[in-house]
Order: C-alpha cells, then sequence, then structure tokens
C-alpha cells in the first residue's frame, strides 16, 4: 500500500530550471557575503569546547535532575552551561565557563553552591581546559572538514569528471558558508557537536551531488546531441520527486530533536536541518551551473538507446 500523499506527486515535473539560475547566483552570491560578513564581524558563539572552560563530574542518589542543574549553573557563576547525563543516571558531566584568571578558585565557588542547592550531590574534582588545548581543538575540527572536502573531490574526479567534482565542491563551499553564516546570525553556540552537524551536512550534501551527477551523466549518454542546459533540465525534472521525499523524509526524522530535544540537542538539530535544505538548493543551483559555464565531454562511452520499460523487465 502506497502512501497516499506519495502519489500525489508527478512522476515527472516540467520546470525551467536554467532559466532560473543566474537569479539564484545572484541570491546566492548576496547570501554568502552575508555570512562572511557576519562572521568576521560578530564571529561564532564558541562554546567551552573551543574557548576553553572547566568540566565538573556529579553523583547523586537518585536520577540527576539535569533541568534543574541545567539552570543552577549559570546562577552560581558557570556562564555557557552544558549538562549532560554521562553513564547512567545517577552520574552527570556539568561543563561551563568561568571569568577570571584563577579558574579552578572560580570553579570551587561554582561547585560550592551547587552542593548548597542540591544537598547530598557529590562532585569529583574539576577539570580545567585552557586555551591551548581549545585551540588545537579547533584546528583539528576545521581540518577535518577540509581533508573531508578533498577526498569529497578526489572521489567526484575520479568517478565523473573534474568540472563535476569542481562543482561539488564549490557547492559544498556555499553551504558551509550559509551554515556558518545562520549559526553566527543567530550565536547559536559552536562546539565540537557543530562541527560534528557539519560534517554530517557535507556528507548529505555530497550525497545529494553524486546523485545529481549520476542522473545527468546517463542522460548525457543517451542524448548526445541535445543542448547541455535542457539535458540539465530533463535530468532535474527526473529525480525532483525523488529529491522532495528523500529530503521531507530527513527532516521529519529530525523534527522530534528539533522541537522535543531541548537546548542540549537544538544546535546540532537545527545546523544538520538547515544543511539538509541547503545542501539540496545548492545541487540545482550552484553544483550544475558550474558544469553549464565550462561544458562536459559527451564521447568517453556509446550512447544507450532508450527502450521501453516492459523491455528492460
Amino acid at each position: 500500500m502506497r502512501w497516499p500523499l506519495i502519489r500525489l506527486l508527478p512522476r515527472e515535473f516540467n520546470i525551467d530550471f536554467v532559466r532560473l539560475a543566474p537569479f539564484a547566483a545572484i541570491v546566492s552570491a548576496i547570501l554568502v557575503l552575508g555570512s562572511i560578513g557576519s562572521f568576521v564581524v560578530q564571529g561564532l558563539n564558541m562554546g567551552i569546547d573551543f574557548v576553553g572552560g572547566t568540566a565538573i563530574e556529579v553523583h547523586t542518589k537518585g536520577p540527576v535532575p539535569l533541568g534543574e542543574l541545567r539552570a543552577a549553573v549559570p546562577a552560581a557563576g558557570g556562564h555557557d552551561a552544558q549538562v549532560q547525563g554521562f553513564g547512567n543516571p545517577q552520574t552527570a558531566m556539568v561543563r561551563f565557563r568561568t571569568e577570571g584568571a584563577n579558574a579552578f578558585a572560580s570553579a570551587e565557588q561554582v561547585k560550592q553552591k551547587l552542593a548548597a542547592r542540591f544537598p547530598g550531590m557529590e562532585f569529583k574534582p574539576p577539570v580545567v581546559v585552557g586555551p591551548k588545548v581549545s585551540g588545537e581543538l579547533m584546528s583539528g575540527g576545521f581540518m577535518a572538514l577540509g581533508i573531508a572536502l578533498l577526498l569529497m573531490l578526489a572521489y567526484i574526479w575520479f568517478r565523473f569528471q573534474l568540472q563535476f567534482g569542481l562543482g561539488a565542491v564549490v557547492a559544498v563551499f556555499h553551504d558551509i558558508a550559509l551554515t556558518l553564516g545562520l549559526l553566527s546570525i543567530t550565536q547559536i553556540e559552536f562546539s565540537m557537536t557543530s562541527i560534528a552537524a557539519l560534517l554530517t551536512v557535507i556528507g548529505y550534501s555530497m550525497n545529494e551531488k553524486v546523485i545529481t551527477f549520476d542522473r545527468l551523466r546517463e542522460n548525457l549518454r543517451k542524448y548526445k546531441t541535445t543542448p547541455l542546459r535542457d539535458v540539465i533540465n530533463k535530468s532535474e525534472n527526473e529525480r525532483l520527486s525523488r529529491t522532495l521525499i528523500t529530503g521531507s523524509t530527513a527532516i521529519l526524522a529530525l523534527a522530534g530533536a528539533f522541537f522535543l530535544g531541548g537546548p542540549v540537542l537544538f544546535p546540532l538539530v537545527s545546523t544538520m536541518v538547515f544543511g539538509i535544505v541547503i545542501g539540496t538548493y545548492s545541487s540545482v543551483y550552484v553544483a550544475l551551473p558550474i558544469i553549464l559555464l565550462w561544458g562536459v565531454r559527451r564521447n568517453d562511452e556509446p550512447a544507450e538507446p532508450l527502450r521501453p520499460a516492459a523491455a528492460r523487465r
């Protein structure tokens, strides 16, 4: 039994994507420049993973009241507090940033106020993460992003053609710039979880590019004399229904965590949802226009004749 709403989607659309490409290029350029400007002017709201901070492991006889503890840490003097369950319901990890030259003394003050607020709560000695370690985490995280892009460029270059690889990398750079711009404008906390979200966005976006290029390459073999813009339009109209179903399914899967996950999951999920939308858009209006401007080779493999569906079975 098919889902009725899916049956309402046509098998093939008839949209002139290429005609809208110049307008989309202007919109993308404005958004990228705005994202870069926001990143330069106010930067990212770095979490304690990158600016340094204090971590304290706490234990209680019963389940840790995570919500109450999360609200009590800022009142005790811990900024940018993060409270997460750790191992079992009776244990939690409290991370926060303190002000002042003596981080250990500030952490002890926070611990004392929390002990007074939650009688019976036990604390392990605080662990202070300094700026040097935080800087290494940041450089390592962005290095991971760079390596991921280079490996994907090599893969697409090997599987398709060079212009396909460059189109994909430029599109992924576009996605990363807009995602970082969103994090900068909204000042959502940027942490190692955000790096994981960006890597996930890169993976989803690159997967969309591979599917886009695969359908385009298939049609280029079939229609060797058809103008490239017409082949691009046909390829995108053929795969649009699949793209809508895949993207909406991914967003629906994240919707529960987006609305019910609370402040702990919100930075991760919001980044992923935005990245899915932008990654789908850039497959059509960033990667493919680069291929249209550069052109493609069509003489590498013989054309495959079109056959009726009954003959292929």
